[in-house]
Protein backbone atom coordinates (compact mmCIF):
# COMPACT_ATOMS: atom_id res chain seq x y z
CA UNK A 1 0.00 0.00 0.00
CA UNK A 2 1.35 3.41 -0.93
CA UNK A 3 2.14 5.52 1.95
CA UNK A 4 -0.96 8.36 0.87
CA UNK A 5 -3.04 5.80 1.07
CA UNK A 6 -2.25 4.75 4.43
CA UNK A 7 -2.46 8.31 5.37
CA UNK A 8 -5.99 8.57 3.55
CA UNK A 9 -7.20 5.50 5.30
CA UNK A 10 -6.00 6.63 9.09
CA UNK A 11 -7.47 10.05 8.24
CA UNK A 12 -10.96 8.25 7.48
CA UNK A 13 -10.14 5.95 10.47
CA UNK A 14 -9.88 9.03 12.99
CA UNK A 15 -12.62 10.91 11.47
CA UNK A 16 -14.93 7.83 11.93
CA UNK A 17 -13.80 7.39 15.44
CA UNK A 18 -14.54 11.72 16.51
CA UNK A 19 -17.74 11.27 14.85
CA UNK A 20 -18.60 7.90 16.82
CA UNK A 21 -16.98 9.89 20.26
CA UNK A 22 -19.08 12.81 19.74
CA UNK A 23 -22.37 10.84 18.41
CA UNK A 24 -22.39 9.30 21.44
CA UNK A 25 -21.45 12.30 23.54
CA UNK A 26 -24.80 14.02 22.39
CA UNK A 27 -27.03 11.31 22.73
CA UNK A 28 -25.80 10.65 26.18
CA UNK A 29 -26.51 14.20 27.10
CA UNK A 30 -22.69 14.47 28.32
CA UNK A 31 -22.91 17.53 25.64
CA UNK A 32 -26.10 19.06 26.14
CA UNK A 33 -28.22 20.94 23.50
CA UNK A 34 -27.08 24.05 22.49
CA UNK A 35 -23.03 22.99 23.35
CA UNK A 36 -20.66 25.05 21.14
CA UNK A 37 -18.16 22.79 19.32
CA UNK A 38 -15.32 24.39 18.97
CA UNK A 39 -13.06 22.47 16.14
CA UNK A 40 -9.52 23.64 17.95
CA UNK A 41 -10.66 22.85 21.44
CA UNK A 42 -12.32 19.35 20.13
CA UNK A 43 -9.37 18.13 18.00
CA UNK A 44 -6.62 19.28 20.87
CA UNK A 45 -8.36 16.62 23.27
CA UNK A 46 -9.02 14.29 20.76
CA UNK A 47 -5.31 14.23 19.65
CA UNK A 48 -6.36 15.29 15.88
CA UNK A 49 -6.80 17.89 13.24
CA UNK A 50 -8.83 20.34 12.97
CA UNK A 51 -9.67 19.03 9.51
CA UNK A 52 -10.29 15.67 11.10
CA UNK A 53 -12.60 16.98 13.55
CA UNK A 54 -14.71 19.07 10.47
CA UNK A 55 -15.45 15.97 9.01
CA UNK A 56 -16.92 14.59 11.96
CA UNK A 57 -18.99 17.63 12.57
CA UNK A 58 -20.16 17.67 8.65
CA UNK A 59 -20.51 14.28 9.34
CA UNK A 60 -23.46 14.82 12.14
CA UNK A 61 -24.91 17.72 10.68
CA UNK A 62 -26.03 15.72 7.95
CA UNK A 63 -27.87 13.53 10.45
CA UNK A 64 -29.19 16.81 12.32
CA UNK A 65 -27.56 16.23 15.53
CA UNK A 66 -25.31 19.29 14.88
CA UNK A 67 -25.71 22.37 13.39
CA UNK A 68 -23.35 24.38 11.32
CA UNK A 69 -23.64 28.12 11.68
CA UNK A 70 -22.08 30.35 9.72
CA UNK A 71 -19.33 32.81 11.38
CA UNK A 72 -20.53 31.15 14.43
CA UNK A 73 -19.56 27.40 14.05
CA UNK A 74 -20.67 24.20 15.24
CA UNK A 75 -22.97 23.59 18.35
CA UNK A 76 -24.95 20.64 19.49
CA UNK A 77 -28.70 20.50 17.63
CA UNK A 78 -31.39 21.97 19.70
CA UNK A 79 -34.63 20.71 18.12
CA UNK A 80 -38.14 21.89 19.03
CA UNK A 81 -40.96 20.39 20.03
CA UNK A 82 -42.39 20.93 16.65
CA UNK A 83 -39.27 19.76 14.65
CA UNK A 84 -39.93 16.30 16.96
CA UNK A 85 -43.88 16.20 15.31
CA UNK A 86 -42.31 16.54 11.92
CA UNK A 87 -39.48 14.33 12.26
CA UNK A 88 -41.80 11.23 13.50
CA UNK A 89 -44.17 12.02 11.06
CA UNK A 90 -41.72 11.38 8.13
CA UNK A 91 -40.24 8.92 10.00
CA UNK A 92 -43.69 7.09 10.22
CA UNK A 93 -43.75 7.13 6.36
CA UNK A 94 -40.14 5.87 5.51
CA UNK A 95 -40.36 3.37 7.59
CA UNK A 96 -43.93 1.83 6.43
CA UNK A 97 -41.84 1.55 2.71
CA UNK A 98 -38.99 -0.59 4.69
CA UNK A 99 -41.20 -3.04 6.22
CA UNK A 100 -43.28 -3.32 2.96
CA UNK A 101 -39.95 -3.98 1.31
CA UNK A 102 -38.83 -6.37 3.49
CA UNK A 103 -41.81 -8.26 4.24
CA UNK A 104 -40.97 -12.03 3.16
CA UNK A 105 -37.50 -11.29 1.95
CA UNK A 106 -35.32 -11.46 4.65
CA UNK A 107 -32.29 -13.91 4.50
CA UNK A 108 -31.45 -16.72 6.98
CA UNK A 109 -28.44 -15.00 7.62
CA UNK A 110 -30.27 -11.44 7.59
CA UNK A 111 -32.89 -12.86 10.33
CA UNK A 112 -30.05 -14.34 12.55
CA UNK A 113 -28.45 -10.19 12.11
CA UNK A 114 -31.33 -8.89 13.15
CA UNK A 115 -32.17 -11.15 15.75
CA UNK A 116 -28.69 -10.46 17.57
CA UNK A 117 -29.43 -6.82 17.48
CA UNK A 118 -32.71 -7.27 19.48
CA UNK A 119 -30.75 -9.82 21.71
CA UNK A 120 -28.29 -6.77 22.55
CA UNK A 121 -31.17 -4.70 23.14
CA UNK A 122 -32.81 -6.84 25.63
CA UNK A 123 -28.85 -7.03 27.43
CA UNK A 124 -28.67 -3.10 27.47
CA UNK A 125 -32.15 -2.49 28.45
CA UNK A 126 -31.91 -5.54 31.44
CA UNK A 127 -28.64 -3.99 31.95
CA UNK A 128 -29.76 -0.55 32.72
CA UNK A 129 -27.25 0.48 29.79
CA UNK A 130 -27.09 4.04 28.32
CA UNK A 131 -26.70 3.31 24.99
CA UNK A 132 -30.45 1.46 24.80
CA UNK A 133 -31.73 3.89 22.87
CA UNK A 134 -28.96 3.99 20.58
CA UNK A 135 -29.03 0.25 20.08
CA UNK A 136 -32.90 0.97 19.22
CA UNK A 137 -32.45 3.28 16.54
CA UNK A 138 -29.82 1.10 14.86
CA UNK A 139 -32.80 -1.88 14.70
CA UNK A 140 -34.30 0.78 12.46
CA UNK A 141 -31.10 1.55 10.35
CA UNK A 142 -30.46 -1.99 9.96
CA UNK A 143 -33.93 -2.45 8.72
CA UNK A 144 -33.67 0.48 6.55
CA UNK A 145 -29.75 -1.52 5.36
CA UNK A 146 -31.37 -4.52 4.54
CA UNK A 147 -33.57 -3.06 1.91
CA UNK A 148 -30.60 -2.66 -0.42
CA UNK A 149 -32.26 0.99 -1.56
CA UNK A 150 -29.20 3.45 -1.06
CA UNK A 151 -31.61 6.86 -0.65
CA UNK A 152 -33.77 4.75 1.70
CA UNK A 153 -31.19 3.99 4.22
CA UNK A 154 -29.69 7.04 3.96
CA UNK A 155 -33.34 8.90 4.96
CA UNK A 156 -34.05 6.31 7.67
CA UNK A 157 -30.94 7.17 9.07
CA UNK A 158 -30.88 10.52 9.17
CA UNK A 159 -34.45 10.65 10.87
CA UNK A 160 -33.61 7.73 13.05
CA UNK A 161 -30.52 10.21 14.60
CA UNK A 162 -32.54 12.93 14.95
CA UNK A 163 -35.39 10.72 16.63
CA UNK A 164 -32.61 9.78 19.18
CA UNK A 165 -31.55 12.97 19.56
CA UNK A 166 -35.32 13.73 20.62
CA UNK A 167 -35.47 10.69 22.80
CA UNK A 168 -32.35 11.93 24.71
CA UNK A 169 -33.82 15.39 25.02
CA UNK A 170 -37.63 14.99 26.16
CA UNK A 171 -37.91 11.28 26.37
CA UNK A 172 -38.92 9.61 29.87
CA UNK A 173 -36.16 7.96 31.45
CA UNK A 174 -35.25 4.57 29.92
CA UNK A 175 -38.11 5.74 26.97
CA UNK A 176 -36.87 2.24 24.70
CA UNK A 177 -38.41 -0.07 27.67
CA UNK A 178 -40.91 -0.87 25.59
CA UNK A 179 -39.23 -0.99 22.31
CA UNK A 180 -37.96 -4.56 22.52
CA UNK A 181 -40.71 -6.95 22.42
CA UNK A 182 -41.99 -4.12 19.73
CA UNK A 183 -39.38 -4.76 17.59
CA UNK A 184 -39.50 -8.71 18.01
CA UNK A 185 -43.09 -8.65 17.29
CA UNK A 186 -41.89 -6.54 13.92
CA UNK A 187 -39.65 -9.10 13.14
CA UNK A 188 -42.43 -12.28 13.45
CA UNK A 189 -44.20 -10.62 11.23
CA UNK A 190 -41.89 -10.08 8.49
CA UNK A 191 -40.46 -13.64 8.70
CA UNK A 192 -44.54 -14.60 8.04
CA UNK A 193 -44.23 -12.37 5.14
CA UNK A 194 -47.23 -10.62 6.62
CA UNK A 195 -47.06 -6.90 4.84
CA UNK A 196 -50.17 -5.81 6.54
CA UNK A 197 -49.20 -7.10 9.93
CA UNK A 198 -45.29 -5.97 9.56
CA UNK A 199 -47.22 -2.07 8.71
CA UNK A 200 -49.26 -1.98 11.04
CA UNK A 201 -46.90 -3.10 13.73
CA UNK A 202 -44.12 -0.39 12.58
CA UNK A 203 -46.85 2.21 12.58
CA UNK A 204 -47.71 1.40 16.13
CA UNK A 205 -43.92 1.77 16.79
CA UNK A 206 -43.46 4.84 15.56
CA UNK A 207 -46.24 5.97 17.44
CA UNK A 208 -45.30 4.77 20.71
CA UNK A 209 -41.90 6.36 19.98
CA UNK A 210 -43.42 9.58 19.43
CA UNK A 211 -45.20 9.90 22.48
CA UNK A 212 -42.24 8.01 24.20
CA UNK A 213 -40.58 10.84 22.92
CA UNK A 214 -43.11 13.82 24.13
CA UNK A 215 -43.29 12.79 27.70
CA UNK A 216 -40.42 14.72 29.58
CA UNK A 217 -39.40 18.21 29.80
CA UNK A 218 -42.24 19.46 27.47
CA UNK A 219 -43.25 23.26 28.84
CA UNK A 220 -45.64 23.90 25.72
CA UNK A 221 -47.94 21.17 27.03
CA UNK A 222 -50.38 22.03 29.74
CA UNK A 223 -51.82 20.10 32.29
CA UNK A 224 -54.83 18.19 30.05
CA UNK A 225 -52.89 17.49 27.62
CA UNK A 226 -49.92 16.06 29.45
CA UNK A 227 -52.81 13.41 30.74
CA UNK A 228 -53.36 12.62 27.02
CA UNK A 229 -49.79 11.54 26.97
CA UNK A 230 -49.72 9.51 29.75
CA UNK A 231 -53.07 7.56 28.79
CA UNK A 232 -51.77 6.81 25.23
CA UNK A 233 -48.68 5.33 26.93
CA UNK A 234 -51.08 3.51 29.14
CA UNK A 235 -53.25 2.04 25.75
CA UNK A 236 -56.38 4.52 27.07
Amino acid sequence: MAASEKSEKSTTSKSDAVYRTLKRAILDQALAAGTKLPEDSIGERLGVSRTIVRQALARLSGEGLVELRPHKGACVAQPSLQDARNIFAVRQALEALVVDTLAGGLTPQQLRQLEAHVDAEDHARASNSANSIQLAGEFHVLLALLTDNDLLSRYVTEVVSRSSLILSLYGRPHSSDCAVSEHRAILRALVNSDHGTASSLMAEHIDAITTRALLKGNPEKDFPDLLVAYAKAEGL
